[in-house]
């Protein structure tokens, strides 16, 4: 794969392959011709990323204009159905289409789903449950079906990237496991899983101190594992890590350690400085990326090859801004 270099960080010129409910981009897929077309989904991200649309209802076959569907019964295990004619159930059909792609999304490192659809919502989608009761709650059927088969995959829906610190960690894990994807299929070898964990180390304590430390103990044994059962293990533990929402209190936490790796080279003046803004963004006056600049103009100005290295530093492109929210 051709590369790019910034500083010692290494950043695919090939973009990262994300797969989206069509609808979000715009496209009029939606049963009444219509669509749901997201600004920031479009206008923000689809410079960085190539968007990968699918429309599950168009792929089993319902037009567009189409009668609108519905979830109903069991909320676990619910039937998928016109909400004109009960008796039209496309639950196996889109069960069998969720299982038929999996070139296609092996091939993602993240997917964004509609927010509440029957087919396409991956929380908090009504499943009614007969005439005058309150619909309970349960996922989409194509959503519910890659969330199952493809458990470490990344997703969220477009409602909650409207929140900046879900939209900031959501992209963090896309570049993350894109990265570990790199490994598995162009670098398998142990020496490149260790650099890989060495480089992410930083991102893991601002999600979970525990798994920051239980993971260093797994790669620290890496050689008592056969290589892809490690994979799978460790690919386990770095999302369920990535899962746990990073805080301001953790965050400041991997500042200060970083901040100590300047203790011999900066001044007092830019010390205090570099404290303040630490405090002021755990205290909400500043967004993360203001003590983030000044830590990076501190490594222009004292090489460190630890940090150099470290992807916390430059996790995604910066023209996403999303540490400028949060």
């Amino acid at each position: 794969m051709e590369k790019v270099k910034l500083k010692n960080i290494e950043l695919e010129s090939i973009k990262i392959k994300i797969g989206i409910s069509s609808c979000l981009l715009g496209n009029k897929v939606r049963f009444d011709g219509g669509h749901k077309k997201s600004d920031y989904l479009v206008d923000k991200m689809s410079p960085h990323v190539e968007f990968v649309t699918f429309c599950p209802e168009m792929e089993i076959g319902l037009g567009v204009p189409r009668e609108a569907i519905r979830l109903i019964g069991n909320p676990k295990n619910p039937d998928l159905v016109s909400t004109k004619d009960p008796n039209k159930n496309y639950t196996d059909k889109m069960k069998k289409y969720a299982e038929s792609i999996d070139e296609q999304i092996t091939n993602l490192s993240g997917f964004i789903f509609k927010t509440k659809s029957p087919s396409c919502g991956p929380r908090s989608v009504n499943v009614y449950q007969g005439h005058g009761k309150i619909p309970q709650k349960g996922k989409g059927i194509f959503a519910d079906s890659l969330i199952k088969n493809y458990p470490y995959l990344p997703y969220e829906d477009e409602g909650r990237l409207n929140d900046a610190v879900l939209r900031e960690n959501f992209i963090t894990k896309v570049y993350t496991f894109s990265r570990f994807q790199d490994v598995i299929k162009n670098n398998l070898e142990i020496k490149n899983i260790i650099k890989f964990h060495e480089r992410h180390k930083l991102i893991y304590m601002a999600h979970s101190i525990e798994y920051y430390k239980s993971m260093g103990s797994l790669v620290g044994n890496i050689k008592k594992y056969k290589l892809e059962n490690f994979v799978e293990i460790y690919l386990k533990e770095m999302m369920d890590c990535l899962n746990l929402r990073p805080t301001k209190k953790k965050h400041a936490n991997v500042l200060y350690h970083i901040l100590g790796h300047f203790k011999k080279s900066i001044d007092s003046n830019d010390k205090e400085q570099c404290i303040k803004l630490i405090e002021d963004y755990r205290n909400n006056l500043k967004p993360l990326i203001t003590p983030i600049t000044l830590l990076n103009y501190f490594l222009v100005k004292h090489e460190d090859n630890y940090l150099n290295e470290q992807y916390y530093l430059n996790p995604y492109p910066d023209e996403l801004m999303l540490r400028n929210h949060i």
